[in-house]
């Protein structure tokens, strides 16, 4: 059993690297400027494909690592630059209130996406320097701490507020501009293609 779970644990860390990994890129690509008409569904989507990796982390056992101490990774990843085209990004829309612990008090703060979503990759990258020094239950409980302690909660507040601008961008449009889009598409479906 031994080594079945050690290679549940191999596959589960790199799964989640993978995932960490595509999740960065997204970020970065989008921060840098790429793909601004598209913004909003791909951070949800890459959001949202994180969820499915966190949860895992959540659900399973408690990792513990072999060592009692921490390796040290070198110096964090350094995602000001993220961050702010993030915030650019997003601009007139990053700012957002919650309610902080939903079991444990009913207190509005405020938050910005752009924060959350930083924040996340910061804790995402910080376990795949574990993971590419060869530390991969290392990367793992850093991960799943990680991932119960703040990037988990970082990132479900940030999914909310993306799914609920993407809605109201869809959802909220004149009616005119949609049965336009609409009528487009649907001639452009009844076009016979070119041979």
């Amino acid at each position: 059993m031994g080594e079945s779970m050690d290679r549940q644990l191999t596959e589960l860390a790199e799964d989640t690297a993978r995932e960490a990994g595509t999740y960065l890129v997204t970020l970065r690509e989008l921060a840098s400027g790429g793909a601004p008409d598209t913004a909003l569904p791909l951070l949800l989507l890459a959001s949202t494909q994180l969820h499915a990796a966190g949860a895992r982390l959540g659900a399973m056992v408690d990792v513990v690592p072999h060592e009692q101490f921490e390796a040290d990774t070198g110096p964090d990843a350094n995602l000001e630059g993220v961050r702010n085209g993030l915030h650019d990004l997003l601009a007139g829309v990053d700012e957002y209130v919650e309610v902080e612990d939903p079991v444990l008090s009913g207190e509005v703060v405020r938050g910005l996406v752009s924060d959350d979503l930083t924040q996340v990759a910061s804790d995402l990258a910080h376990g795949l320097h574990h993971y590419e020094a060869g530390r991969c239950q290392e990367a793992l409980w850093w991960w799943q701490f990680s991932y119960l302690s703040t990037w988990g909660e970082r990132l479900a507040a940030a999914t909310r507020v993306l799914h609920s601008l993407l809605a109201h961008v869809r959802l909220d449009a004149d009616a005119e501009t949609v049965m336009e889009a609409e009528m487009a598409a649907l001639h452009a479906e009844a076009e016979p293609d070119p041979v």
